[in-house]
């Protein structure tokens, strides 16, 4: 089951921040199709935030075609994310040493999501004009 982390300091939306962490559970393989998402009950337990935000992230997760609410028996993964690796793979553990350096380095969080950001925006333009070419 997913435990959402709610940052208030970060700008983005509250309902917002639940979406991306679902999705990124989803890529991640952390949920699958037919697993129940937390009720909004345990989710306002869990974080101190007003009910209708997690159903409005949940609301958001459905008309993505990613969840299904079933009436008195909760909310439901519909279908999965993309084929990210698993935590086991080889490609997570070289990105967690990778991390690692980082901050070792002396990067801290902000730095190493631009660095990494800037990379795959690099990375995957190229692919994409590869491909269009």
């Amino acid at each position: 089951m997913v435990e959402y982390r709610i940052d208030r300091r970060s700008g983005v939306a509250t309902y917002v921040q639940i979406v991306q962490q679902t999705k990124q559970a989803l890529r991640l393989g952390h949920l699958q199709p037919g697993d129940k998402l937390p009720a909004a009950r345990e989710v306002v337990e869990a974080t101190a935030i007003n009910p209708n935000t997690v159903l409005k992230a949940y609301r958001e997760l459905e008309r993505e075609g990613l969840v299904e609410a079933r009436r008195g028996l909760g909310t439901f993964v519909k279908r999965s994310l993309g084929s990210a690796p698993a935590a086991e793979s080889p490609l997570h553990g070289e990105l967690a040493d990778w991390a690692d350096r980082a901050r070792a380095a002396g990067l801290d969080r902000d730095d190493v999501a631009a660095l990494f950001t800037a990379v795959l925006e690099t990375h995957f333009e190229k692919h994409l004009q590869g491909e269009s070419s």
